[in-house]
């Protein structure tokens, strides 16, 4: 399922609910429907920009994480399957983006309506 974060500081951001599951967990928010308020925004960036600078000082904790992990295949080497694998602070990032907008703009962040 798609979640569409919608603020009318910035376009529209689409992710799948199981990847958008961690962020909105660490921010302690619903999945189906819910809004990061303009002043909850600098509280938002703040978590998830933590989390992403530990997953990028602990990648091997980040994994585990990636529901779509990349497996070795033939012909592959490691480094490259490694390579392939989408973490955590790329899934965040266009959310991250649009909250340091939205909290530019005084905006806030809806999904699920």
């Amino acid at each position: 399922m798609l979640i569409a974060f919608k603020s009318k500081s910035s376009p529209e951001v689409l992710m799948y609910q199981e990847h958008a599951q961690r962020i909105l967990d660490l921010l302690n928010k619903n999945p189906k429907r819910g809004v990061i308020t303009a002043a909850e925004a600098a509280q938002a960036l703040s978590v998830l920009e933590h989390e992403v600078a530990e997953t990028r000082l602990h990648p091997e904790t980040d994994v585990e994480h990636d529901v779509h992990t990349h497996e070795q295949e033939e012909g592959e080497t490691k480094e490259h399957a490694q390579a392939q694998r989408v973490g955590f602070a790329a899934r965040a990032y266009p959310l991250l983006e649009m909250l340091r907008t939205a909290k530019a703009e005084n905006e806030n962040i809806i999904w699920g309506i």
